[in-house]
């Protein structure tokens, strides 16, 4: 099939949802002149949606968590408070049927301008700098597919072990994905975190800061897409850039000549790569286990 034949039928499919996706969050109907997919994962799909009133970006899945994309449109209003960097404005988000829906500015991605990276890392630095006086959220929300705790901890270790460690490698445990042995020597790193983790203030994080969460915005500048927002600790954040690559150096460096880090930052970024490895297992499988144990084995001598 051709592609034009392809978007055809898949506008003439869906264009009763995205009508109905469009209404809901501006309020009026507006006459859809094209549907393009954009992306079709594992999770969601992502529909560029061209109107008489503009372009705007659509995102769906079927997951059983209803409010799953209530949640990244309060992400996503969060950081366009807090940052100075561009996020996509949310319109609406909800439920049509058994699918979800978030509807949001379309954002036309290009080249890079020439202070991409240092503007990605002073905004990410800026961002950083807001707090508040606990480790967590004021709700719960989700990273990807997968339910995020963010129960306040006015300690960073206790809530690293209770909200992000812990019940990750119980249901990976549950899912047959680790054995028993393995989960119990995990444990066994707990009480050796406190004394791992510079004493800082929470930080507003993105907490899923990976290359394909920037994108080139308007005028090649950095644009953030996609958060699982919490305040933990900021070297989350910058730890998870590392984690598959992707960031050229000027990012770094930019970031700390306006937020430096505590010396060591190198030796506990796989402590804090942890999170999104156990993510990563329960998501897409047990390549990622490697990674853990290796992390894990490290800790324990």
């Amino acid at each position: 099939m051709s592609t034009l034949n392809w978007s055809i039928r898949f506008m003439f499919d869906n264009s009763e949802f995205f009508e109905k996706a469009i209404f809901l969050s501006l309020g009026k109907n507006i006459p859809i002149q094209q549907a393009t997919l954009i992306a079709a994962g594992n999770i969601n799909q992502g529909v560029l949606l061209e109107t008489s009133e503009g372009r705007f970006f659509l995102k769906t899945n079927f997951e059983t968590e209803k409010d799953i994309f209530d949640k990244e449109a309060m992400g996503l209003k969060v950081l366009r408070e807090n940052t100075p960097l561009e996020v996509p404005l949310v319109h609406g988000s909800g439920r049509i049927g058994e699918q979800s829906f978030l509807l949001m500015d379309w954002i036309q991605s290009g080249k890079p301008n020439v202070s991409y990276w240092k503007e990605l890392g002073l905004g990410l630095a800026q961002l950083h700098m807001v707090t508040q006086p606990a480790f967590g959220f004021h709700e719960d929300n989700y990273i990807a597919s997968l339910t995020q705790s963010n129960n306040p901890q006015t300690s960073w270790a206790d809530f690293f072990v209770e909200n992000r460690l812990e019940p990750m490698m119980g249901k990976a445990y549950y899912e047959g994905l680790i054995p028993l042995g393995f989960y119990k020597k995990f444990q066994l790193i707990y009480p050796l975190l406190e004394s791992i983790f510079p004493n800082e203030k929470p930080a507003l994080l993105h907490g899923d800061l990976w290359s394909g969460n920037i994108i080139k915005g308007k005028d090649g500048n950095p644009a953030l897409i996609d958060p699982a927002v919490y305040y933990g600790h900021r070297e989350m954040d910058l730890a998870f850039s590392r984690l598959f690559g992707g960031f050229d150096g000027e990012f770094y460096e930019a970031y700390n000549t306006l937020f430096p880090l505590e010396p060591g930052f190198e030796e506990r970024e796989s402590v804090y790569n942890l999170y999104p490895l156990l993510v990563h297992l329960l998501l897409f499988g047990k390549s990622y286990l490697p990674g853990i144990q290796k992390t894990v084995q490290r800790l324990l001598g």
